[in-house]
């Protein structure tokens, strides 16, 4: 049966580990060492962007991803406008054996909305 895109980011939403904003605004302030991706459309990058996040667009994302992890366990957290394409992402990069990705709930929109740090404008 045929899914909307909403239904197939429920079902793949099992298999990926989730942060939240408050989550990664911690992990910031206590200096860990992880990669921020952006994976949005470039044209929104280019708009606004969270303050050291690397953009790598969704549709080149699996192609990619080598060029910044070093290594499959490198912790990883994808964000989008939203929270559902990063989700998608995330499972693809799981399927692919990376160990440490996160999808970021509520993207840039839940960025803004607490606060955090950009480039550019909301």
């Amino acid at each position: 049966m045929p899914k909307t895109f909403h239904e197939l980011c429920d079902e793949v939403k099992v298999n990926v580990s989730e942060c939240s904003v408050a989550d990664v605004m911690d992990m910031i302030k206590n200096k860990e060492d992880f990669i921020m991706i952006d994976i949005r459309e470039e044209s929104e990058f280019k708009k606004g962007n969270i303050v050291n996040s690397v953009h790598l667009g969704k549709g080149i994302l699996e192609r990619d991803i080598h060029l910044l992890a070093d290594s499959h366990d490198k912790k990883l957290v994808l964000y989008c406008g939203g929270g559902y394409r990063s989700i998608l992402s995330a499972d693809n990069l799981r399927k692919m054996g990376y160990t440490n990705v996160h999808s970021m709930i509520g993207g840039w929109k839940g960025w803004n909305a607490s606060g955090g740090e950009i480039n550019g404008e909301f």
